[in-house]
């Protein structure tokens, strides 16, 4: 547990001979931290107290720090603040180093720093001895921290790592250890980062201006959607530096008994670079080289002895090689940023492997890990209980912020442990290397347990669906089968139902159900089948998350994952103890095994139900069971509380912790269900609609007699597009009968509670007691969540969509940024047909419906293959998806009709006793043997037409001619290969070839895993109000609270994780808006190594992380750097988009303002010219974005001299402000002032021309000759001039004027970081709400600065024309509620990159201007 947070503080190790340059740049932040507090004084202590988590974690910064915090930011933080203490350690080969100390570190951390050392990272086996300053000795155990020991705080306090005995478990790990210290494979260096040192390198030997550095310079060629764009992603791996030949385990292991009793406990051969052969005896104290030769042991040591302590140790004693080898190799490992060594717990999968694939050479250690088939359990000692292990830890204290910050960690770590052990044991299960526990039941309801984990397999009803509704029956369900499937079903109360039940009970069960209506009979005849579906596999994820996070003390969850492997899908739960062993019928205490014939319940467990209820918003309700009684429930029925051997509460099966989705009925819907966002949004809603009509009617007296029945009007307006949905139409009647409705349930005091809370069970086939009108109230509630859905979310959706607040990028962001919303993927239909006017998310929706109807299918081809076949089969599939494969003549088409109707028969296969030879989850039921190749028959006509079927069935969604054509991007195969874990190699791809792929493309398959890892609470709401403060201009505030955010997520996750890449991100920003490029950098470099390493290399955020460390290397004038990283930027964005997105537009502008910075005119309008064809085709001629790049165009013809033009760019940009702001805002008044000042400076060269006073001739003319090569500049001068433009596109936007503020969106046009810029527009508006004005803080460069700043157009001009970068390195006016103070930070100092050259910066050259705003 202590190993993932230590990481982050492995820089607190001071030695004479550390040599990493990023420590250097630590210091460039107290500059920083001085100028932020300058601004208010108040914050100089809260700001000081966030710099050691967002430096490297220097003890220089965080000591004399810590001392101001102590008292004067006690009352703030309490426990959270860290003081450091030296301490001295001497290692065991003599060596000392000094480590800076917490009395509240465990030793556990401690051990982990000195595993992080140079000078001790090969010592594994030792005791830590505390030295004190009275002299006294103190022997420190594991599991203790410093101060339960000894008090370090007085000083004088050294440790001492004294050798320990090893055993067979500790001599392995040894030798583990040091061979992972052998490999760089631990470094995993960033593009940028290399960037950064080779412009550091060549900087002093050239000063030439920037060349053609990018390959898009000519044409735009490079945005262009060719293959040849995957060669550039895969960098070629660094060359590794060799140690050793080999070192490998003996062939003499085990050693003989006779050995055994005077301590050897392991044999090595060791082949040396100098080619000397070795043979290694390890003992229980040392490791020495043994006289044997040939086949015989022979334990004596050598003629020459040499023993060591440890191996590192003995093989630098007998290979002067292997010293310098494993020096250079501590060297690099040193030189790296800490970030990049840093383990990883969850890597992301890797679509694209190295063209040409690299040699496979022997490795005898690789081989020995491998052969050993472990699949996630220890080889040695006894296997973890992880549900012990999970409860324990949610059992700990959290009552102060230390106890929580330890609390979460332990969460964490468990949980990832639990999640890596859940992938190895389900990849051991698919491969059939695992026996199931009920071997004589049909394989496809097989159950596993490894591992003290429990495992069983998930159904895909969907695709067993889409064969039901193409087949002209309906599916008949065999009463034997389904008695089978209800009574092992894997999802069904997982290892409940072999215990909680006798086999066979649920035949009774389903007889005795008679009260029921036709679709309330074809439901419950469908429930249980249904338990093992991806539905509700992917709800009960849902529904633990959200009790996780409700975190009711005394209600305990099972740890859970979900793992898609090899086209089956797996479910992994930790074991409830005692479920297993023996009968325990009497173990339920509350919910119901048999959909509700009997229900349990118990008061204690209800009340702990009921307290996770009211986090859920879900109300208590009562319901019939099976013989009439009445029962109370605040959770749905199929749930199950259940009484482990531990005494613990355990509530599982949460496939329905939110209600039922009032839109989609039906049998085959059961498991629609709300989002738990949508859930909290429209609680929030009633609740404030609620207030507002309260308020009303105290102020005008209810009417009772003249009540009318309008229903409540739900059609949205301009009005309902905000978050809460003020144009809710009710009378006051409506308004009595709403409140009452949707919360009719009396508190404990018999008060009504104004708290809106959804009956879970409402719209099922359950029966519900209670009066018809509380039922009643209770259905009309939920049907409205489902209304705010379809009519108000949805639609706000769509117009945040329109005004650019949500930019998805790919499919994995659209789904995000879907659920954010609290939105179900099964409406991107929906979102599809409403998105027609936007061209670039119609074609994001439409091919994300593809890809998902295309995973299913391929995912039952992989169920369907035998292992040999898996690679043809993904090429062949891959090559009918992207390619054109037709049937093999007519005989191959009738076997393709076959193949197509056996494909209807699925979901009766599925519930077949029938057994196959391989692990498939169903097959073919009309013939007796398995094809052994069937998906030749697949053609591209075939799979295309199952895919539109599949997408009408899924998502109502009908596809057009065009989406077969769409696919063939490198962004659609990248979707593809995410979705169901495929690799393949980096090369070119002909897809406009009939078969583009062949088998040799396909490199892996690996898993995919969704899982329930918590996330810290309290860092994310530090967050959220951080967001606030800087949306509000309070740097200072928004500073220390994404440092506290920061430090806290270092302990609680390590610095790998997401959401500390966020804190870097935002932290990056102040850092940015206060004029510190250097820290801002510093930051920025941090994220994107988190992204890249968390992410992946080609995600979306990874782009923008690149993009905006790109704006920032321009802030420091370092342009060629700049635009190296725009080159990385737009390569990103061309494989997770394609060309045609907005952000790509955005990205363009970026890059033109580069290069107009350094005189390259030419090259920047051709990127301004794409840019504003972009816009103008994807968002439309009258949205701001399209404003942002004629007042673009504008300022670079400015800057030629050519003002004319500049003129009509200028108007254009008027006109667009007009209609979507109005003549009166500020943004608007700019533009008509630089119309001004382009008129005034057209009048005085005309007059300067006329007195042969001409100074901006030669840039004239070389305007028109840019004009005269490049035609379509002129066209679009031409259509400038025209002013006019149908202002269709634009309709849209049209709407939004409220929403649209200009600021918001010409910070995403800028193409930095758009969701921080959504997250400050976000917060801008909630502070509007609350009275308080701030102003945008966009990026203060250029064209933009026209648009927000108040500086006059005369003024920019002039600083654009003599030093267009001085407005670059300055700050905007920091603006909060009239009461702060904003600081502009003008950098002097000479631009640096990452790498020694930000140590150069001079932070004397810092001016600090304060100014009262």
């Amino acid at each position: 547990m202590a190993g993932k947070s230590s990481k982050s503080k492995n820089r607190r190790v001071s030695t004479p001979n550390s040599a990493n340059p990023l420590e250097q740049t630590a210091s460039t932040d107290v500059p920083l931290k001085e100028n932020l507090s300058s601004v208010d004084s108040p914050d100089v202590v809260a700001v000081a107290n966030g710099v050691p988590t967002i430096t490297e974690e220097d003890s220089r910064l965080t000591k004399t720090e810590a001392n101001e915090n102590d008292s004067k930011h006690e009352a703030k933080q309490g426990e959270g603040d860290v003081r450091l203490y030296p301490v001295s350690v001497k290692a065991p080969n003599g060596e000392k180093l000094e480590l800076q100390l917490n009395p509240g570190d465990s030793v556990m951390d401690l051990r982990q720093f000195l595993l992080d050392a140079p000078e001790t990272c090969y010592f594994t086996c030792y005791e830590l001895m505390l030295h004190t300053k009275d002299g006294s000795v103190h022997q420190l155990a594991d599991y203790n921290e410093i101060s339960e020991v000894a008090d370090i705080t007085t000083g004088g306090c050294s440790l001492e790592m004294i050798p320990a005995m090893y055993d067979d478990r500790s001599i392995r790990a040894h030798v583990h250890r040091a061979r992972e210290l052998f490999s760089l494979s631990a470094v995993h260096a960033s593009l940028s980062t290399s960037l950064a040192l080779q412009h550091d390198t060549s900087r002093n030997t050239s000063t030439e201006a920037v060349k053609a550095e990018v390959p898009e310079l000519e044409g735009l060629g490079f945005m262009e959607d060719t293959t040849g764009l995957l060669t550039e992603l895969v960098s070629s791996s660094s060359k590794d530096i060799k140690c050793v030949e080999s070192l490998v385990f003996s062939s003499f292991n085990p050693p003989p008994s006779y050995r055994r009793l005077v301590g050897d406990l392991i044999y090595f051969d060791v082949t040396t670079l100098e080619g000397h052969k070795f043979c290694i005896t390890g003992t229980t104290t040392k490791f020495y080289v043994n006289s044997s030769t040939g086949n015989t042991l022979d334990p004596r040591p050598a003629k020459s002895p040499c023993e060591a302590p440890t191996l590192i140790g003995l093989l630098q004693k007998i290979s002067s090689k292997f010293k310098k080898a494993f020096r250079e190799i501590l060297e690099l490992k040193a030189s790296a940023h800490p970030f990049e060594t840093v383990q990883s717990l969850l890597v992301p999968n890797s679509w694209l492997g190295a063209y040409p694939v690299c040699d496979h050479k022997r490795d005898a250690a690789r081989a020995e890990d491998a052969l050993t088939l472990s699949y996630g359990s220890e080889l040695i000692g006894m296997q973890r209980d992880w549900n012990e292990e999970l409860q324990s830890c949610r059992e700990f204290p959290h009552t102060s912020h230390q106890e929580r910050i330890l609390r979460d960690r332990a969460l964490y770590k468990v949980t990832s442990d639990f999640v890596n052990a859940a992938i190895n044991g389900a990849v051991g299960v698919i491969n059939r290397c695992i026996p199931p526990i009920n071997p004589t039941d049909p394989e496809c309801f097989h159950m596993y347990v490894h591992n003290n984990i429990f495992f069983s397999f998930a159904i895909d009803a969907d695709l067993g669906q889409l064969s039901k509704n193409q087949s002209t029956f309906e599916l008949k369900i065999i009463k034997s089968s389904f008695e089978k499937a209800s009574s092992n079903l894997p999802q069904e109360s997982s290892t409940v139902e072999n215990v909680g039940k006798p086999n066979g009970s649920t035949t009774d069960e389903l007889h005795g159900v008679t009260d029921l209506a036709p679709d309330s009979r074809a439901e419950l005849q469908l429930a249980d089948n249904e338990q093992a579906t991806y539905a509700s596999a992917n709800n009960d994820l849902k529904g633990t998350k959200a009790y996780q996070e409700a975190d009711v003390q005394g209600l305990y969850n099972l740890a859970m994952a979900i793992i898609d492997y090899r086209g089956h899908r797996v479910v992994a739960q930790s074991i409830i103890p005692g479920i297993l062993q023996g009968d325990k019928s009497d173990s339920l205490l509350y919910g119901s095994v048999d959909n509700g014939k009997k229900i349990c319940w118990n008061e204690a467990f209800h009340s702990k139900v009921l307290e996770a209820a009211k986090h859920l918003h879900l109300k208590e309700h009562t319901v019939l069971d099976g013989s009439g009684n009445i029962v109370k429930l605040a959770a749905p029925v199929e749930c199950k509380g259940i009484v482990g051997s531990d005494d613990r509460h355990y509530l599982l099966d949460l496939m329905r912790a939110t209600p039922r989705d009032a839109n989609y009925t039906g049998p085959q819907s059961r498991f629609c269900v709300l989002r738990p966002e949508l859930v909290a949004a429209f609680c929030e809603a009633e609740t404030t609609e609620r207030s507002k009509c309260k308020s009303e009617l105290q102020k005008t007296p209810a009417v009772a007699d003249s009540s009318s029945h309008t229903t409540v009007d739900l059609e949205v307006s301009a009005e309902a597009t905000a978050v809460v949905p003020n144009s809710v139409d009710t009378t006051e009647s409506d308004t009595i009968k709403a409140t009452q409705d949707c919360d009719s349930s009396p508190t404990e005091n018999g008060a009504v509670s104004d708290e809106i809370l959804l009956n879970p069970n409402v719209l099922t086939e359950f029966n519900l007691a209670g009066s018809q009108a509380e039922v009643a109230a209770d259905e009309e509630c939920v049907r409205k969540a489902g209304t705010y859905l379809k009519d108000v979310v949805l639609p706000k959706f769509v117009q945040d969509l329109c005004t650019l607040e949500v930019s998805p990028m790919d499919g994995q962001t659209l789904i995000e940024a879907l659920h954010a919303h609290g939105i179900n993927v099964r409406y991107l239909g929906k979102v599809a047909d409403m998105t027609k006017h936007l061209p670039h998310i119609w074609d994001l929706c439409a091919v994300e419906i593809v890809v998902r109807s295309a995973k299913h299918i391929l995912k039952d081809v992989l169920r369907d293959s035998q292992d040999h076949d898996l690679g043809p089969a993904v090429s062949h599939f891959f090559n009918c998806f992207y390619g054109h494969i037709q049937p093999l003549g007519t005989k191959g088409a009738t076997n393709s009709t076959q193949s197509r109707s056996q494909k209807k028969d699925h979901v009766a296969n599925q519930l077949s006793n029938k057994s196959s030879k391989t692990q498939t989850r169903w097959k073919s039921g009309a013939s007796g043997k398995v094809t052994p190749a069937s998906y030749i028959h697949i053609t591209s006509d075939s799979l295309w037409s199952n895919i539109d079927e599949f997408a009408k069935l899924k998502y109502e969604f009908v596809s057009t001619e065009d989406v077969r054509a769409r696919v063939k991007k490198i962004s659609v195969i990248r979707n593809l290969c995410n979705k169901v874990g495929i690799t393949i190699v980096a090369r070119k791809y002909d897809l406009d070839a009939a078969a583009p792929f062949q088998t040799s493309d396909i490199l892996n398959l690996q898993p995919v895993v969704k899982h329930s890892i918590p996330v810290c609470s309290e860092a994310r709401d530090l967050v959220e109000t951080g967001k606030v403060r800087l949306a509000e201009g309070m740097l200072n505030e928004a500073y220390t609270l994404f440092s506290e955010a920061f430090s806290i997520l270092q302990q609680v996750t390590g610095p790998m994780h997401r959401e500390v890449a966020n804190c870097c991100r935002y932290l990056a920003m102040v850092l940015y808006h206060a004029g510190d490029m250097a820290g801002a950098i510093m930051q920025q470099h941090k994220e994107l190594i988190i992204n890249e390493r968390c992410l992946g290399l080609d995600h979306p955020d990874t782009a923008h992380s690149y993009g905006n460390m790109a704006l920032f290397y321009h802030g420091l004038n370092q342009t060629e750097l700049a635009l190296r990283h725009m080159s990385r930027t737009l390569l990103l964005l061309s494989l997770s988009c394609g060309s045609d997105h907005p952000d790509v537009a955005a990205t363009f502008i970026n890059v033109a303002m580069m290069y107009q910075d350094i005189g390259k005119m030419n090259t920047a309008l051709r990127y301004l010219q794409e840019a504003l064809k972009k816009n103008e085709r994807l968002l439309g001629e009258e949205h701001i974005q399209t404003a942002v790049c004629y007042h673009a165009l504008a300022i670079a013809f400015n800057c030629m001299g050519a003002f004319k033009l500049s003129l009509q760019h200028e108007k254009k940009t008027y006109d667009i402000l007009v209609k979507q702001l109005g003549e009166e805002d500020s943004r608007t008044r700019d533009s008509q002032n630089w119309i001004k000042t382009f008129k005034m400076r057209d009048i005085q060269a005309s007059a300067q021309k006329q007195k042969g006073q001409a100074l901006n001739a030669a840039s004239t003319q070389k305007a028109l000759d840019i004009l005269k090569a490049h035609p379509e500049l002129v066209q679009a001068m031409q259509a400038a001039a025209a002013g006019g433009g149908s202002g269709n596109a634009g309709a849209s936007a049209n709407q939004s004027i409220g929403s649209a503020m200009m600021g918001e969106n010409l910070q995403r046009g800028r193409g930095v970081d758009e969701r921080g810029a959504r997250a400050r527009a976000g917060a801008t508006k909630k502070a509007a709400a609350k009275g308080i004005v701030g102003r945008h803080h966009g990026v203060p460069v250029q064209h933009l600065n026209a648009l927000n700043s108040g500086t006059s157009p005369e003024a920019q001009s002039n600083a654009q024309s003599v030093a267009p970068k001085k407005e670059a390195n300055s700050v905007g006016k920091a603006q909060g509620d009239g009461k702060e103070n904003g600081s502009v930070i003008i950098q002097d100092g000479a631009p640096a990159g990452l790498g020694a050259g930000l140590g150069v910066l001079n932070p004397k050259k810092q001016k600090v201007i304060s100014k009262v705003v």
